[in-house]
């Protein structure tokens, strides 16, 4: 038997943030790219610091241990990739002498 207990109010949860998420990238104007590519990394560290927290927790059963492994793996792709997007966009904007 598994220890995992299945609880609806989390599906529900994660298809609510999924959807008002997804909603609300959509709607963002192209100029406000680099403040929000900002704010999502600040999130996507929170996510590596609980996904971490969670893993390394003694009593964690294997599908925590695999979904916290999955979680910091897919944040900090995500954490990586951002700061190179907004570095690319920012040297977009730079003078060029010459």
């Amino acid at each position: 038997m598994s220890d995992f207990n299945f609880n609806p109010d989390y599906l529900f949860v994660f298809m609510l943030a999924a959807f008002l998420g997804f909603q609300l990238i959509k709607r963002v104007s192209p100029l406000l790219h680099s403040p929000l590519m900002s704010l999502t990394n600040a999130i996507a560290a929170v996510v590596i610091v609980g996904a971490i927290t969670i893993t390394g927790e003694e009593g964690a059963t294997p599908l925590a241990k695999t979904l916290g492994f999955i979680a910091v793996l897919a944040a900090t792709i995500n954490l990586v990739s951002g700061f190179l997007i907004t570095d690319r966009m920012l040297k977009m904007f730079k003078r060029k002498d010459g």
